[in-house]
């Protein structure tokens, strides 16, 4: 088995206490961070009806917050698709959102057609896909021209501040052990923050966005510096 394999079994795992660890571990936090990525897509966007890719997707989070805020902005969504590789993420996804499109792929490999989404989001999963590059050249390829690309993700620590420090204690020492606790599988969540700490800096991704024809337009580290926005457009 390898690395990638290995990632998406452990998702696998905690499928079913994934929602309920994302609340406590964030203390709620994370749906602000998400509302604020749906948003400013939508912005910069700048359409009344739109076609939303979710890759990454897990249980479905993220296209409750897409479905949500559209509504919210009286914007219309032609068609919302959900990608992951987890077949137990998708299970509890398609129980969630039984009236959504969720297809069983990798990142890199995505089963769609060139510049056929307005929108791509990933939350919280760039970090767990190991061949990066071809899934950010996947993302060009399947973005329409002025497209965006919404990313959400914990990102390595550019110096340290006594934020950075609060957070990476946060997230190395208590983090484990209560995500161990509701998942009762205390390795994936030590799992967290090892790929943080192997995970880019905010100027290293953007230089990687911008190296494939994205354009950053927005990139901002949230609540001690845990979680950063990333927002770019294809050129």
């Amino acid at each position: 088995m390898n690395k990638q394999e290995t990632i998406v079994k452990m998702f696998d795992e905690i499928a079913q206490s994934y929602d309920l660890a994302n609340r406590v571990l964030s203390f709620g936090i994370d749906v602000s961070w998400r509302k604020k990525a749906c948003s400013l897509s939508f912005e910069h966007l700048g359409k009344k009806s739109v076609r939303i890719l979710d890759v990454a997707c897990g249980t479905g989070d993220m296209i409750l917050h897409w479905q949500k805020n559209a509504k919210e902005q009286g914007i219309g969504i032609e068609k919302v698709i959900g990608i992951d590789p987890s077949s137990g993420m998708l299970k509890v996804a398609k129980e969630k959102l039984p009236e959504i499109e969720f297809i069983q792929a990798e990142a890199k490999a995505l089963p769609l057609e060139e510049e056929s989404v307005d929108i791509i989001s990933i939350a919280y999963g760039i970090r767990n896909v190991i061949e990066r590059d071809k899934a950010l050249a996947e993302f060009h390829r399947v973005l329409k021209p002025g497209g965006i690309l919404a990313i959400l993700e914990f990102t390595k620590s550019e110096n340290n501040s006594i934020l950075d420090s609060l957070a990476s204690f946060y997230t190395k020492k208590i983090l484990p052990s209560i995500g161990g606790i509701i998942s009762k599988n205390y390795a994936a969540y030590k799992y967290l923050p090892d790929s943080i700490e192997e995970f880019l800096t905010k100027s290293m991704l953007n230089r990687e966005l911008e190296a494939i024809g994205l354009e950053p337009l927005y990139s901002r580290s949230y609540s001690a510096n845990i979680s950063t926005l990333f927002i770019a457009k294809k050129r």
